[in-house]
């Protein structure tokens, strides 16, 4: 919202200093020292609140060390991380841009769907919280919204990478005003397509509608068919990923914002030409405005980090770790980047195929010989290396390490190939 009013000042009576609300850099840098603040400074009342009503959480027992110490500890903390992300969003970003809309809706519908949970399982006394088929309903629900959102709005387009880069060579185009122009060239002759990027290739750039190339000539027009289940698909493995990751204190929490600070650079560079140019990458028109959401989001996992680390004063419950992971996705895909996912959040894949594995090996083994028998001492991944001993901080800073360690790797994709 301050964007337009310091956009108003500047355009109509040229106030000093509103000129550089135009440039997504200090919006973004003002929506990450929001979020930082809201989350650190009005953090600690939230915890003080929730301790006061009693909104503890209640430890299920699996005869790991330190969990009698958690019992009781204030959850729904996700709530501090909604409202450090939608806030600092809604004063700095062009609110009325398709892709916030398309974030906000999902931080909005996720956080209310793990709310519900935290919910049941804090004032219903029922551990169990919302069914997991309720939990995919919901989560599937909003792949849906968002895969039609983003095969079928005209708002969301490309510019194909070598469009762009022949434009600004045969244009000779050497200075940041015939870079403005392209730009708006660019913005104009951008179309709706179902192309990503394939991270390690030359021509790193896959069509969704090959998929459905069987189909016959019109083989185009059934595309969504396919885009949008795989939507559907990523959203859900990355939201409960989230939510799986987030069994020790400050785990989900640090690779979140680990994950946030790497799609930021995607994010920035996918949405400005002269990058985009630069690195011979897909342009995305008026997808930089996602780099102060995600801003907001790196803002507001850091700053839950103050009071989630080892000893953790607060948990962020279903509120925070359902939505953690679904942002993640949708913004991913948002900026066709979802094909880095299994890099980025290397963390989140290996929780999620660790209990993949153990059930489905458990399982096996019983129909096979009667008695089931597991791959790893406990699942999730984190849960293997409390039984062995490990402390829970020598876990996260290991796990962290490792995400910082994918997420170079990440960001090296873009010119590795």
């Amino acid at each position: 919202m301050l964007y337009y009013l310091f956009d108003w000042l500047y355009r109509e009576y040229d106030v000093p200093l509103t000129g550089v609300f135009q440039y997504i850099s200090f919006r973004a840098a003002l929506a990450i020292i929001c979020s930082l603040l809201i989350s650190i400074v009005y953090g600690k009342r939230i915890i003080s609140y929730l301790r006061k009503k009693q909104v503890g959480e209640t430890v299920r027992e699996l005869g790991l060390e330190g969990q009698k110490e958690k019992e009781g500890t204030p959850t729904m903390g996700g709530l501090i991380i909604l409202a450090s992300i939608i806030i600092p969003t809604l004063l700095f970003a062009k609110i009325l841009n398709i892709y916030i809309i398309i974030m906000l809706v999902t931080t909005i519908w996720l956080g209310l769907l793990g709310f519900a949970d935290d919910y049941i399982k804090v004032f219903k006394k029922d551990k169990r919280g919302l069914s997991g088929k309720m939990k995919i309903v919901g989560q599937v629900i909003l792949g849906a919204v968002v895969g039609g959102l983003i095969y079928f709005h005209p708002a969301i387009t490309i510019k194909e990478r070598m469009e762009v880069d022949q434009y600004v060579q045969q244009n000779n185009m050497q200075n940041t005003t015939k870079y403005e122009h392209a730009k708006e060239v660019f913005h104009k002759q951008a179309k709706r397509s179902t192309k990503t990027t394939i991270p390690f290739i030359k021509n790193h750039e896959f069509d969704y509608t090959a998929l459905v190339k069987w189909t016959g000539e019109n083989y185009k027009d059934w595309a969504w068919l396919i885009f949008i289940p795989i939507v559907i698909f990523i959203i859900t493995a990355m939201s409960n990923g989230a939510n799986l990751t987030d069994g020790i204190d400050g785990l989900a929490t640090g690779t979140s914002a680990i994950v946030g600070s790497t799609l930021a650079v995607l994010a920035w560079v996918s949405g400005n030409i002269i990058f985009a140019h630069y690195l011979n990458i897909m342009y995305i028109p008026n997808s930089g405005e996602l780099t102060i959401f995600i801003a907001a989001f790196v803002g507001a996992t850091t700053g839950f980090l103050w009071y989630n680390t080892y000893p953790a004063q607060i948990f962020m419950g279903d509120t925070g770790s359902l939505s953690l992971g679904g942002i993640i996705a949708v913004f991913a895909i948002l900026i066709r980047k979802e094909f880095l996912l299994p890099v980025l959040c290397i963390v989140f894949i290996a929780e999620n195929v660790s209990v993949i594995m153990q059930v489905g090996y458990f399982k096996y083994t019983k129909r096979r010989t009667g008695t089931g028998k597991r791959i790893f001492l406990m699942s999730p991944l984190h849960h293997h290396y409390q039984k062995k001993g490990y402390a829970e901080p020598k876990i996260v800073q290991r796990f962290m390490i490792i995400s910082i360690i994918f997420a170079v790797i990440t960001i090296i994709t873009l010119k590795l190939r």
